[in-house]
């Protein structure tokens, strides 16, 4: 394959300032220096528009789940399409309810339809909760690129907590603490997202319960983002809230486990003690985005109710990505990456601090510079460490592997055994393009 060249990668990364246009004779005054475009949506329009462009582009950027709505979720919009009416803003009363129920059956929570809040996706939720919230964000890095943009946006003040590779990457009850032991009594949320993006990894019972003790102790809100928990690989994910169920809120939706990032559609589930953040948060609803689309709120019903068909959907979407995850990771670390298994979700954080010698010899001193250089040589589309809160110079990578025709390999799935790992038969049918792109990756590591 032709690389691509780099005048093209940097102009459409925006990396070189094109001449400035006439400046308007109006008065303009933004409150956003310094931020940018989210980069996994920017990587995902940067490699659509190098693929029109005629070249061949592995897309793992962007965490986009690969499988396709369920059908009886798609049904049940296709019967709803006619529905036109506002709904209350806190959500359709018949889906909080499913909502409710769903904890309840999947965590023990015991909750009702009035802790339930829908929103136009998680994302949007979580946004309004930090402007109702006076208080500071706790970030454990790496995290999600959108946690501390959204701080910023919202004048909050945001405090990265580092993790450590030798702990998987995972926020220890130590870090928390040291975090919070010098300002004990001032209001902050936590950031909990597992099973993890950028990481893939989770937690057990027994961090979760330490990490409650520590939250308890300085009487933190936690917002437990569970977008993942349904992709646990093992389908095991369990839930801070139920160690500290008067100070979590619990952060969902549709987007990953469900297949519909596009429909926009995300819950959040509130303990009794925070029913005045829910009640502030629904004020700001009414006031912006009033509520989400009727007939996505009817049909993500059938979602929620998680019956068989959808429990055969979670169980063959685990199984594939039970047997992508490890090839990629044991591909990696032959090639000199350091990184774990994945546990849930669908991404791996790449360690590339071994091959730093061979690295800088190459010109190549941080991970933005290696995500430029391995799109150009390779076409493969992968997102630095420091967008999700690492050093500009530590050389991690943020891959998600997607790039596979995701009802294809559902189907193919029904002849996996349930806890089979590495058939390279399925591996080899069913996500060629996520295999090609790593094993070009993989070369052009080794031949550094």
């Amino acid at each position: 394959m032709a690389a691509i060249p780099l005048d093209i990668v940097r102009d459409i990364a925006g990396l070189d300032n094109a001449e400035s246009p006439r400046r308007p004779n109006v008065h303009i005054s933004l409150n956003i220096r310094g931020l940018s475009q989210s980069s996994t949506l920017a990587i995902n329009e940067r490699s659509a528009q190098l693929a029109r462009a005629g070249h061949k582009v592995y897309r793992m950027g962007l965490g986009q789940s690969p499988f396709p709505v369920p059908d009886a979720v798609v049904d049940a919009l296709k019967a709803n399409a006619h529905r036109k009416d506002y709904l209350p803003v806190r959500g359709l009363d018949a889906l909080r309810e499913t909502v409710a129920a769903y904890h309840r059956n999947a965590q023990g929570i015991e909750c009702s339809a009035e802790d339930v809040l829908i929103g136009p996706g998680s994302k949007e939720l979580l946004f309004i909760l930090q402007l109702c919230f006076y208080g500071d964000l706790l970030v454990p890095s790496p995290s999600w690129v959108s946690y501390a943009p959204q701080a910023a946006i919202a004048g909050r003040q945001h405090r990265w907590i580092d993790t450590r590779r030798e702990d998987g990457w995972r926020l220890t009850p130590a870090a928390l603490a040291a975090a919070c032991c010098d300002d004990p009594d001032r209001p902050r949320i936590l950031i909990l997202n597992y099973p993890s993006n950028p990481l893939g990894v989770t937690y057990d019972a027994d961090q979760l319960q330490a990490l409650a003790a520590v939250a308890r102790r300085y009487g933190l809100v936690v917002l437990s983002d569970e977008i993942y928990g349904e992709l646990h690989h093992a389908g095991e994910h369990l839930s801070i809230a139920r160690w500290y169920p008067e100070g979590t809120i619990i952060s969902g939706g549709l987007s990953k486990w469900a297949g519909a990032g596009g429909w926009r559609l995300g819950t959040f589930l509130f303990p009794p003690e925070l029913r005045g953040v829910l009640d502030a948060m629904a004020v700001v609803a009414s006031e912006s985005f009033t509520s989400v689309s009727a007939p996505i709120q009817h049909a993500a019903i059938a979602a929620f109710e998680a019956g068989a068909d959808i429990q055969d959907y979670l169980r063959r979407s685990r199984r594939v990505l039970r047997q992508i995850g490890p090839a990629i990771a044991e591909r990696l670390r032959a090639a000199g990456c350091r990184l774990d298994d994945p546990e849930g979700g669908f991404y791996l954080f790449p360690d590339l601090s071994a091959l730093r010698e061979r690295l800088a010899a190459r010109g190549i001193h941080d991970a933005r510079l290696l995500c430029e250089r391995l799109l150009e040589d390779t076409g493969v589309a992968v997102l630095p460490g420091s967008d999700f809160g690492r050093s500009p110079a530590e050389l991690s990578l943020r891959l998600a592997y997607v790039n596979f025709d995701g009802a294809a390999a559902l189907t193919g799935a029904a002849a996996l055994d349930e806890t089979s790992r590495a058939d390279a038969g399925f591996i080899g049918e069913y996500c060629a393009d996520s295999i090609a792109g790593v094993e070009r990756m993989a070369r052009w590591f080794e031949a550094l």
